[in-house]
């Protein structure tokens, strides 16, 4: 009997232990997309900042990665990437003094607000490593009607499964904004500028834009982008 008790204790105990992970692994990633345009003159400037903010914030609790991009082209447009690990991560980072005085140095070279947008995955594979200094980002909002938009998610949950497996592919993915879930937007990583109007190309892309184009609420945003790293 006591040899039972003491393997039922134990059991419990073992159980016990293994909860912390397992509620831990079921804390849903928070991904942020964040566009912001500053004046022309402050481009330089603005970089800086942000390169600096990416490399302080890879070091807060919970980050799985920060992502800061400048468009190509249009140095004054940028985009930033970020995954947390749960809503509490970002929340700590939003708050830190890292961020808070970037955005404060940022107010008076901005020429529209700061466009932060919360997102959930709709698509996505395994987290990897930075892409190399060579790597192209494209970023795409797809906008489709509410009434298309069970169809018009699946078509762009098939384009991201299939763009992961083309070559020279980093990272395709496809996000659903919070607020607006018949909002997506597609974030691609690619070794080059070549391997991306590769893709473009492919028939599984150009299947994709015939069937999503009628049940478009605005035009396909693709914007491209280099990594400030």
């Amino acid at each position: 009997m006591r040899q039972a008790i003491s393997l039922l204790a134990g059991l419990v105990i073992g159980v016990a232990g293994l909860l912390p992970a397992a509620q831990a692994a079921e804390v849903e990633t928070v991904y942020i997309v964040s566009y912001f345009e500053v004046s022309p003159a402050a481009k330089s400037r603005a970089a800086g900042m942000l390169k600096q903010l990416a490399q302080q914030s890879r070091s807060d609790a919970g980050n799985l990665r920060f992502e800061a991009l400048q468009r190509i082209g249009q140095g004054d447009q940028f985009v930033v990437l970020e995954a947390w690990r749960g809503q509490e991560a970002h929340a700590t980072h939003a708050a830190e003094n890292h961020t808070r005085q970037f955005r404060e140095k940022l107010q008076g070279m901005l020429r529209s607000a700061y466009d932060e947008r919360p997102h959930t995955a709709l698509e996505v594979g395994e987290v990897k490593a930075m892409a190399g200094k060579n790597a192209v980002f494209a970023v795409t909002h797809v906008d489709i009607v509410p009434k298309e938009k069970d169809i018009g998610v699946g078509y762009t949950k098939d384009l991201a499964a299939a763009g992961r497996k083309a070559k020279g592919n980093v990272r395709f993915e496809a996000l659903t904004q919070n607020s607006r879930p018949n909002h997506l937007t597609v974030v691609e990583i690619w070794t080059d500028r070549k391997a991306i109007e590769a893709h473009s190309t492919t028939a599984h892309m150009k299947q994709y834009r015939e069937k999503i184009n009628p049940m478009s609420g605005s035009l396909y945003d693709e914007r491209l982008y280099k990594s400030l790293d």
